[in-house]
């Protein structure tokens, strides 16, 4: 893995830990969750689309057909920024305003590991129906030093369950410092293009690619030093549109 100055200047263990005590909020009553769509509230288990209104700027009669769910923890649930400036928001503003037809539910949770998103994720296939899903899961786990065979099969089922519902997949990779050494970051970094060449999924290598390494990593990131400001995620939307819209 390239070891680059954002790695060993703003990733040293004394931030991970202050991340993870503090910022990620381990699962506490703290962690947020955040459902954004391109076509309005929410719609609860067993409920219909409410009045069957056609989201803005769509062409009379056209309701959403597809909905895209995204799986992730604070990266994609707008940790420490406004509402509707991150990357899932700026999708469904995307996906509004050329594909009407396609909704975006964002199911994510700060601090979330891959454990918690294997087990939200069934109610979330029932309850949602999509047609893909986005999977951003594994960075707290590497940043807890968490047994990557674990996480690996955390991943591996959950993308089994995608396929067992015919949704696609997209995995979205993350690089790590190599605090707890370059066998497990170099391990960490590859495990998710086996799976994607394994099951066929979209992948996008590095979420935070032109951000992580980029020359002036400070402009980039929050205070933290570990999440992005709002100005960086129309690039992680950038990096994760393609492969987005090649499994639509």
């Amino acid at each position: 893995m390239k070891r680059n100055g954002w790695l060993r200047r703003d990733f040293n263990l004394g931030a991970l830990s202050a991340g993870l005590l503090g910022t990620f909020g381990l699962g506490t009553a703290t962690a947020q969750q955040s459902i954004i769509t391109s076509t309005g509230p929410h719609r609860r288990r067993g409920q219909p689309m409410p009045n069957n209104v056609p989201p803005p700027g769509s062409a009379p009669g056209t309701m959403p057909a597809a909905t895209i769910l995204v799986l992730g923890d604070s990266l994609s649930a707008e940790y420490g920024i406004a509402r509707g400036k991150g990357w899932v928001a700026l999708l469904a503003d995307k996906l509004q305003a050329e594909r009407p037809d396609v909704r975006v539910v964002n199911a994510s949770i700060s601090g979330d590991t891959t454990a918690g998103g294997r087990s939200r994720l069934p109610a979330m296939l029932d309850q949602v129906r999509p047609v893909q899903v986005v999977i951003e899961l594994g960075g707290n786990d590497a940043l807890r030093g968490l047994d990557l065979d674990g996480t690996h099969n955390n991943l591996e089922a959950m993308i089994q369950a995608c396929h067992a519902v015919n949704a696609r997949v997209v995995l979205v990779g993350m690089q790590i410092p190599p605090n707890y050494g370059p066998d497990y970051s170099a391990k960490f970094s590859v495990m998710f293009a086996n799976l994607a060449k394994k099951y066929r999924t979209g992948l996008v290598p590095f979420f935070l690619k032109g951000i992580a390494d980029a020359p002036d990593t400070t402009a980039q990131f929050q205070p933290d030093r570990i999440h992005p400001k709002a100005e960086a995620h129309p690039r992680m939307l950038a990096n994760v549109w393609p492969e987005i819209k090649k499994n639509l």
